[in-house]
């Protein structure tokens, strides 16, 4: 017997189900299910930094969409959900929240407590004091994000959480590093390095943006070696935009075939202010075209100094610090009185304030020939950065992804192929990232908040590490702290003395970890049994602009380890953007936060929007979707009232008791509808499915319903209304099953009317039984020709101002014979719905209905 409230409503029914489904174990993952049973899902960690935003609510509405559709197809779903809470965004919520910043050379302080109020200079902290202020901040904030979550509908298995600075993530990131290094596939080298200053730490290839930038060309003219005059043939000038970096030029650079410069090779010239001698060179990446076609090779403006610097052996003269001012000595020991003077200028100042100054010097020596050329150009910035980056010579680790080896680069190409792309273009983007590698995956940073690397250096007997035979620990040992553990065959007494050992002061890029969320999701060498049922993982949902970090990071993870991919199939979300077309991020202040929505609205109405959003496929920020996805969760709760009430107490009768034509022809569609429903998940294209699934569902409320009102209470006989009530049921089953996994909250709300267990762990709608019912004999066209003419008998009435129940004294249906044989079945549903006395059919090739009403009742 149906249990239907008096008054349905959407009101706390997320509150009532999500207690329901934790309490029942719902989505709990069957650890006994064989693998060919297991739809295992790579979801994404959200970084644990403040709050989430509606972005988030977006694309992690598109995977529980998918988690939904394969459990009611009858997978043990393994959905995980893990915590990003290492790195930099949060050690930056940690500093602006409790006004500290990290010293490690401060000793702890067992009994330290945050200030109640962030102090106006920031408090300096001992490393160890900072990172747990980290671990009780990011405890926090994931408690909001898994209450949102929960309130969202996620139908994540909650006893399977991680988080990426966990233990449990350490040691696997550890041990996977341990093995890279063990097989050569980890190195540490010195070299030049993007940095970024304000939060000194080395910065890698993936994380760069480039940001148009005011800046100057100044033209500038360095002294033949070999002149003896002051004439113009006497000098070369050179254009930049960096002439604070003269104190750092090594040679000039043009063109091999550029005719002007070609007399000048393997000449020298003299730096302007500083006298020094340095040779005009020929490299085929100097542009002819860009300011005067010859250029400074300073260590280092830009990456293009780099390559010119490696491939031309030419030596390093660094000047910017890793606090982005001008180191205190001269790049050159041997520098005359008037050069150290010079540089005296610049010393100590930021990269800004030693421009300004050295422009001045130029000017007053008349090496300066004109005023400065204002041009904007693209510069590059860490993503989370706020200065232009800068090139300094650093020890740092790194991990061979191809950008330097051939035949890895090919392999992983390899790999983009055999994965399965949905949508499918968003692979070039992948193809385009491998292509355009030009250096291994630099995952070192000089930060506080992350993996620390498991490596300690021998020092020698003058205290200087031995960075070639790295000591590092067994992996039973893992995870450790080289900061507080101490290496095999030493003692904590020997820590930074000669003869001693000092520790690796690195922590491992975030990326470096979240390239593993296969591996720590799956447990992989901690639960072996769970790692066998769960890996490769069959989906990893994510975001396009990560592909070349996340994605492709995990790959090369993958293929490294395994030789295999980590999953099969890789949906790709789009941006969620403002009213001004732009991506709604943080950094840009622009983001919408949740909460506020999903109560106003309901949850329901939210995924709504969401789930509307194409595959890969940026969608604009839209509350009148929201308002469209709450009238369809009401309508679902009217309509179901009515199907139910309809159906009565008794058994509604199965597909046998379906023997009216017009009953017959809307299972037959609703069978096709289910068809493609099915095929739309199955590439992952969700918005498809509900797309399909509403349209159906407004028409069998506004024409199906209509039409077996009256059939359904009996007018036409028991039989007739038993086909209307059974069809009617299957009818709700199957609607509430193509729904469940884009409105979780409303479809239960009604299954739990009058179905026992949840909707959620039902079967998919199979179209099998309802062909059964339609029969093979049934005339399909027979329900939308039927709703086409009740539509059209509806929109006379409006027009005329008339009630819906105004009779109607005659009907002409003007269509083809098939079409109108296939109306003739459900001529007694159309009279009854529309209060029609009189229908006429007549064949013709333009389809067409004329309607006249009856007079109104003059009383």
């Amino acid at each position: 017997m149906a249990q239907v409230p008096d008054k349905p409503s959407l009101d706390g029914l997320e509150d009532k189900w999500s207690k329901v489904w934790e309490a029942e174990g719902t989505y709990r993952f069957d650890r006994t299910a064989t693998r060919e049973r297991v739809y295992s899902i790579d979801t994404p960690p959200p970084t644990v930094s403040g709050s989430l935003h509606v972005g988030h609510v977006f694309s992690y509405t598109h995977t529980d969409t998918v988690a939904r559709f394969q459990r009611m197809r009858g997978k043990a779903v393994f959905y995980p959900m893990g915590w990003d809470d290492n790195g930099l965004p949060t050690e930056r919520r940690v500093q602006n929240y409790y006004g500290v910043r990290c010293d490690p050379s401060l000793p702890y302080d067992p009994d330290f407590r945050p200030p109640e109020e962030p102090p106006k200079q920031a408090l300096a902290v001992s490393r160890r004091n900072f990172v747990e202020l980290c671990d009780g901040l990011v405890k926090q904030d994931e408690e909001k994000f898994e209450e949102l979550w929960r309130h969202l509908g996620l139908s994540v298995d909650w006893g399977m959480t991680y988080t990426t600075i966990g233990r449990e993530s350490q040691r696997i990131s550890q041990r996977a590093f341990l093995r890279m290094l063990a097989r050569g596939e980890a190195y540490q080298a010195e070299a030049p390095t993007l940095w970024d200053v304000d939060f000194r730490t080395a910065v890698a290839q993936a994380e760069l943006e480039d940001r148009e930038t005011a800046g100057a060309f100044h033209a500038i003219r360095f002294r033949k070696a070999d002149a003896d005059g002051d004439r113009p043939d006497d000098y070369v000038v050179i254009e930049t935009t960096r002439p604070e970096l003269i104190p750092a030029c090594v040679a000039l650079v043009a063109h091999p075939d550029d005719e002007r410069y070609q007399p000048l090779f393997d000449s020298q010239v003299t730096t302007p202010l500083f006298g020094e001698r340095v040779p005009v060179l020929a490299h085929a990446l100097a542009d002819p075209e860009k300011g005067s076609g010859i250029a400074m090779i300073c260590t280092f403006g830009d990456l293009t100094d780099v390559t010119w610097w490696r491939e031309l052996r030419l030596p390093a003269r660094p000047v910017v610090g890793w606090d982005g001012r001008l180191r205190g000595d001269p790049p050159v020991a041997h520098w005359s009185e008037r050069a150290i003077a010079a540089y005296g200028e610049l010393s100590g100042k930021t990269v800004k304030q030693a421009r300004e100054r050295i422009v001045e010097l130029l000017r007053e020596h008349g090496d300066l020939l004109a005023d400065p050329k204002p041009v904007t150009h693209a510069v590059k910035f860490y993503e989370k950065g706020d200065r232009p980056l800068e090139i300094v010579t650093t020890r740092q680790w790194y991990i061979r992804n191809g950008g330097r080896d051939v035949a890895l680069a090919h392999a992983l190409l390899e790999r983009g192929r055999q994965l399965h792309w949905y949508p499918s273009y968003m692979r070039a983007r992948y193809e385009s990232w491998v292509e355009g590698l030009n250096g291994d995956w630099l995952v070192s940073r000089q930060r506080f908040f992350g993996v620390p690397f498991p490596v300690w250096y021998a020092l020698d007997d003058d205290g200087e590490p031995d960075y070639d035979h790295p000591l590092v620990p067994s992996e039973d040992a893992l995870p450790v702290d080289p900061s507080s553990d101490v290496p095999d065959g030493y003692t904590a007494d020997q820590r930074g003395r000669p003869g001693g050992f000092v520790a690796d002061p690195d922590v491992m890029d975030t990326w470096a970890t979240s390239s593993l969320t296969p591996q720590i999701a799956c447990c992989w060498e901690d639960d072996a049994d769970l790692f066998s049922r769960t890996y490769p993982m069959d989906l990893r949902p994510q975001a396009h602009e990560i592909i070349r970090t996340w994605l492709f990071s995990t790959v090369v993870r993958a293929n490294a380890e395994f030789g295999d991919l980590p999953w099969r199939d890789v949906a790709i979300s789009g941006w969620v953007l403002d009213p001004d077309r732009k991506k709604m991020s943080k950094s840009k202040g622009n983001v919408v936060t949740p909460m506020g929505l999903l109560e106003q609205y309901g949850s329901d109405a939210v995924r709504y929007w969401a789930a509307s959003g194409r595959p890969g496929t940026d969608t604009a920020f839209d509350e009148g979707q929201m308002k469209v996805g709450r009238r369809l969760a009401i309508k679902i709760l009217n309509a179901s009232k009515f199907a139910l009430g309809a159906i009565g107490d008794g058994a509604p009768g199965g597909p046998d008791a379906v023997t009216e034509p017009l009953d017959r022809a809307l299972l037959a569609v609703l069978a096709d509808l289910v068809d493609e429903a099915t095929a739309a998940f199955e590439s992952y294209d969700y918005a498809r499915a509900l797309e399909r699934s509403e349209r159906f569902f407004w028409g069998f409320c506004d024409d199906y319903v209509e039409l077996v009102k009256q059939r359904a209470y009996g007018v036409a006989g028991e039989d007739a209304a038993a086909s209307a009530r059974a069809t009617l049921r299957l009818a709700l089953d199957t609607l509430l099953g193509l729904f469940a996994p884009h409105l979780p909250f409303v479809t239960e709300e009604v299954w739990s009317w009058y179905r026992e267990g949840s909707v959620h762990r039902s079967a998919w709608p199979d179209p099998a039984p309802l062909r059964a019912a339609a029969g093979t004999d049934v005339l399909v066209d027979t329900y939308p020709v039927a709703a086409g003419v009740l539509g059209a008998v509806r929109k006379a009435k409006s027009e005329a101002r008339r009630s819906m129940r105004a009779d109607v004294d005659r009907v002409v249906v003007y269509d083809t014979a098939d079409r109108l044989t296939a109306l003739a079945a459900a001529l007694d549903d159309l009279r009854e719905a529309g209060r029609v006395a009189v229908v006429e059919t007549v064949v013709a090739d333009t389809p067409a209905v004329e309607v006249e009403l009856a007079e109104p009742d003059a009383a």
